[in-house]
């Protein structure tokens, strides 16, 4: 299942809480038979004993960039992430009103070839890792600001059920064929 790293391409699976990032981003890697990166910060949070603090922050960042180079190369073809360290910043900014210089140094220098950006068309669900309820389209205002900014491709996946995971799909299928295509 090996190819050269520089050949993969990365989707990033992005997006507010509660939008199905991780559900999509299992369905896509089993979809085209490869893998995915988890997000790190669930299973940093899950340790922690009280909110994140700035370093934990930091940590995630860091976690986030090693988990994914070392899943890059057993990637086939395709690379999925459940969220990337935009998140890190996305949050930074939202409690500390300001994100991580390593973070906001990264971010030019680490970019996916496509986001699919999860709209909050979904029911909330409950979780104990998840803080907003009341804010989803704000955060959803943030992610298409912060992609924008980034210059990112990206493309807003909605729908419930089959019909998100289809979507999502037409969306990769559409950049897979536009990369050939054009010799991305």
């Amino acid at each position: 299942m090996e190819h050269p790293t520089s050949e993969i391409i990365k989707i990033a699976v992005v997006g507010p809480e509660s939008t199905g990032k991780s559900t999509m981003s299992a369905y896509l890697a089993k979809h085209y038979n490869t893998i995915w990166v988890p997000e790190f910060a669930r299973g940093y949070c899950e340790k922690l004993s009280g909110q994140p603090t700035w370093q934990d922050e930091i940590n995630m960042f860091y976690g986030q960039v090693a988990l994914e180079a070392e899943l890059l190369p057993k990637a086939n073809k395709l690379l999925i992430c459940d969220t990337t360290f935009l998140t890190v910043k996305i949050w930074s900014e939202h409690v500390f009103a300001k994100s991580p210089q390593e973070v906001l140094d990264e971010l030019p220098k680490h970019p996916y070839d496509l986001y699919l950006l999860q709209n909050i068309d979904l029911p909330w669900e409950e979780d104990p890792l998840r803080d907003f309820p009341d804010m989803r389209e704000h955060f959803m205002e943030v992610w298409e600001k912060e992609l924008k900014s980034l210059n990112a491709n990206y493309v807003i996946i909605s729908g419930i059920g089959q019909e998100r995971y289809e979507s999502a799909v037409k969306a990769v299928d559409r950049f897979r064929i536009s990369h050939v295509r054009f010799g991305i």
